[in-house]
């Protein structure tokens, strides 16, 4: 992984132009093409990115990312005007994300009964792959639609944003569930705000290890 801290101006054209004006950023160029554009405000999201696979062509002063996209090409140009640091490290070998007990368990119940999920939902597959990490499961609705679920002990609002960047990395039509044991309430309005369902489990009853809780009602 390559680590870039240089004065520069960054101009994205492809589906939309944009242009970051001349600052001071981080530029991250991974072995797998990815390369990310970061400045020191804004939290972990890059101001700009170029997702593999991608050719990188570097001149003397000028980075240059190119992706084809369809009958188009994206571009990340990058002009550099002053290089303040750049340091490449070998990064080994990537070891997959080892989630918690609650939640590795959550995981596989639901695989084995995504109907919990309360909807008809058949299993694809889980841990399906993009570029940025697997979801969860990846399942289909009645209607043949995809469902990508991410699966949480308690969900906020990085869950939330999490799954939304999924989202957008599938190609074509997917809707999203956030199924967790417990739903944090500003995660909640968020994910409707975005059309994400939140389903709340209780790994318990999944296992068959209690009944549900019976809701009465008054007539």
């Amino acid at each position: 992984m390559r680590l870039l801290v240089a004065r520069c101006e960054v101009r994205y054209t492809g589906r939309l132009t944009a242009t970051l004006p001349e600052a001071v950023r981080l530029l991250v160029l991974k072995s797998d093409g990815s390369v990310l554009v970061h400045d020191d405000t804004g939290g972990y999201k890059p101001l700009n990115w170029m997702t593999p696979p991608t050719v990188v062509e570097e001149a003397e002063g000028a980075i240059v990312v190119r992706k084809r996209a369809g009958k188009t090409e994206d571009r990340l140009e990058i002009r550099i005007v002053d290089v303040l640091s750049d340091v490449t490290h070998d990064m080994g070998e990537s070891a997959a994300l080892q989630k918690d007990g609650v939640e590795r368990d959550l995981q596989a119940e639901l695989a084995a009964q995504p109907h919990a999920l309360g909807e008809t939902l058949s299993l694809v597959r889980r841990e399906w792959p993009t570029d940025i990490g697997p979801v969860d499961l990846m399942c289909r609705d009645e209607s043949g639609g995809w469902v990508a679920v991410e699966v949480k002990r308690i969900a906020t609002i990085d869950a939330v944003e999490q799954l939304s960047r999924y989202l957008e990395r599938i190609d074509g039509e997917c809707r999203g569930v956030l199924a967790a044991q417990a739903v944090k309430p500003q995660a909640r309005t968020l994910a409707e705000a975005r059309g994400i369902r939140c389903v709340e489990v209780d790994l318990a009853v999944l296992r068959g290890e209690r009944e549900p809780d019976l809701t009465l009602f008054a007539g």
